[in-house]
């Protein structure tokens, strides 16, 4: 390609960005009058929509026309909305911290970089802070795809009024950082006790003489790290090595390299129908033979979905158990709605803990 040539092409990306920033601009303009809009009628009105968003991301996902892959386009559409709703007002969003955890990755994937990100020492306090309007969302891991459900996330909705608002997925990539350079020279290694499972055979093989130390966090483990200097690793992700400046002495030690967690968001109100969603259900029965088959009859004979069935203790009598049950579709579906209908007839307890849009991505 000619100097000529390649000046004609920068011109031409200059012009697009011009044109680029013209149209932010004006989707800008519209978030604002928007929001003057739904403030006119409550001042108090919520401008975040779980559904709204969702469907904006699939729309721009299935008309994607390339080279840029689907993902990276609904990143950077999250990323303007964001941008937009924090004109509106800002959201804060409660999550699991300090600053570098995955579940901190878990709330920019969902909501963006432009919301006020809060960390909180726990998953009850991530619930508190919501409950008591401190924030409007929170982030909570609920289960891995390599070492199962958080009992604490779970446990923590039994007596909340909370509801789930969102689901997301985030691919989960641990790191061992450590001062020292020498695999040979680490005789302890931090992290949380999740990820210490989901290194647990790369350990055995790798590190099988080092001390493994259960810890609140990642983030915490790469701090600790980073203070103890030579000889202490820890298993952290990416944010968390940069901002504890811990070098990575190996990466992606995962045993499953398809190693996933899914994160809840939760809040106060009510997620309307997004045409692609999941309804959450907090149930328990009478323990007799065949009660759990009865109670979960209707959803088979309406044709319904079950993506995920847990118990747990419901720490109302001993050997008493409620279920948490994941179910296709939105509570105001009339198919649904119907199945819910005769569940909660024959349920002991019955609790719907929200309707929400299935992850995007």
């Amino acid at each position: 390609m000619s100097d000529n040539e390649l000046s004609a092409v920068r011109q031409q990306i200059d012009r697009i960005d011009q044109d680029l920033l013209r149209l932010l601009s004006q989707r800008a303009d519209c978030a604002l009058e928007v929001a003057r809009i739904k403030q006119a009628v409550d001042p108090q009105v919520n401008f975040y929509r779980p559904e709204r968003e969702a469907q904006v991301l699939r729309s721009v996902m299935a008309t994607n026309p390339g080279p840029l892959a689907d993902e990276t386009v609904a990143r950077l559409f999250r990323e303007i909305m964001s941008a937009c709703l924090a004109l509106e007002r800002p959201l804060q969003v409660a999550y699991l911290g300090p600053a570098g955890t995955f579940t901190q990755a878990a709330a920019f994937k969902q909501f963006g970089h432009a919301v006020e990100a809060r960390p909180v020492a726990s998953i009850p306090e991530v619930f508190r802070e919501v409950e008591s309007g401190s924030c409007q969302y929170g982030l909570a891991p609920v289960e891995n795809s390599t070492e199962g459900v958080v009992a604490h996330t779970l446990d923590s909705f039994v007596n909340s009024p909370l509801r789930i608002c969102g689901e997301v997925m985030l691919r989960i990539h641990h790191h061992l950082l450590s001062q020292s350079t020498q695999l040979a020279a680490v005789h302890k290694v931090y992290s949380h006790q999740q990820s210490l499972a989901q290194c647990r055979s790369w350990l055995d093989r790798h590190l099988p003489q080092a001390e493994r130390v259960a810890v609140a966090s990642n983030a915490e483990a790469a701090r600790l790290a980073a203070q103890e200097g030579e000889g202490v690793a820890a298993i952290a992700g990416e944010s968390a090595a940069e901002i504890y400046a811990v070098p990575r002495l190996y990466s992606h030690i995962e045993d499953d390299p398809a190693n996933t967690t899914r994160f809840l968001v939760i809040g106060r109100e009510r997620v309307g129908p997004s045409g692609n969603d999941k309804t959450s259900l907090l149930l328990s029965t009478r323990n007799e033979a065949g009660a759990l088959h009865q109670l979960l009859a209707p959803l088979a004979e309406n044709g319904i979905s079950m993506t995920r069935i847990e118990s747990r203790p419901s720490r109302r009598s001993a050997w008493d158990y409620v279920f948490f049950v994941d179910v296709l579709g939105h509570e105001e579906d009339p198919t649904l709605a119907a199945a819910l209908q005769q569940l909660q007839q024959r349920a002991a307890l019955f609790k719907v803990l929200g309707s929400f849009p299935r992850a995007v991505l």
